[in-house]
Formats: C-alpha cells, sequence, structure tokens
C-alpha cells in the first residue's frame, strides 16, 4: 500500500474512537494486527494490539506506545498506522493480559 498520499494524524488528536480496529503495517507493509484497546492520552499512548491470529484463532495481544505509531487516513477516510518495528518484532513482545 502506498502510504505517501494518505493524511498523518496528529498525537494529540488521536483517542480511542479512531483508533479502535486500525490495523497496523510493518515497514515491509505486512499487517501486524489491529488495535483492540487504548490505554491513555496523548504522546504517553499506548494500543493494545491483537498480533499473531489467524481466523480469529490463536495470537496474543501486546501493547504498543502510539510514539511507535505512524497514524494516517487513507483516500477512504480508513485510518490505519505504520511502524518502524517488524512484524517478528512485535509478535516477540510480552503478551499483555490486563493493564
Amino acid at each position: 500500500m502506498d502510504h505517501t498520499n494518505h493524511t498523518r494524524l496528529e498525537t494529540i488528536n488521536l483517542d480511542s474512537s479512531m483508533l479502535d480496529g486500525c490495523t497496523i503495517y510493518d515497514p515491509r507493509d505486512e499487517n501486524v494486527g489491529s488495535v483492540s484497546h487504548v490505554h491513555g492520552h496523548g504522546a504517553n499512548m499506548q494500543v493494545s494490539v491483537d498480533v499473531g491470529t489467524f481466523l480469529g484463532m490463536g495470537g496474543k495481544t501486546v501493547v504498543i506506545p502510539v510514539s511507535a505509531l505512524d497514524v494516517m487516513r487513507d483516500e477512504n477516510g480508513d485510518v490505519h498506522a505504520t511502524t518502524t518495528w517488524t512484524k517478528e518484532q512485535i509478535e516477540a513482545l510480552p503478551e499483555h493480559t490486563d493493564m
């Protein structure tokens, strides 16, 4: 996916209604997972991301700081994010159980 023309969203404007369900892509543009929950506000915000699932089975939930994401809106108005972390790095994060 070409993200060049997508509108970057400022961290200050992000909230759970924008980020819930947001798909996260790694540097190779692989789908890493999707946001299942948002913790906190502003620059200290963190997102819970469901990773490693296949057809809703398996996988786990990890936490990523929003500062590690480049959140944007595409031509259709859909919000998604990219990160410099690889899919393997994200899947290697410890499982998040409760916050």
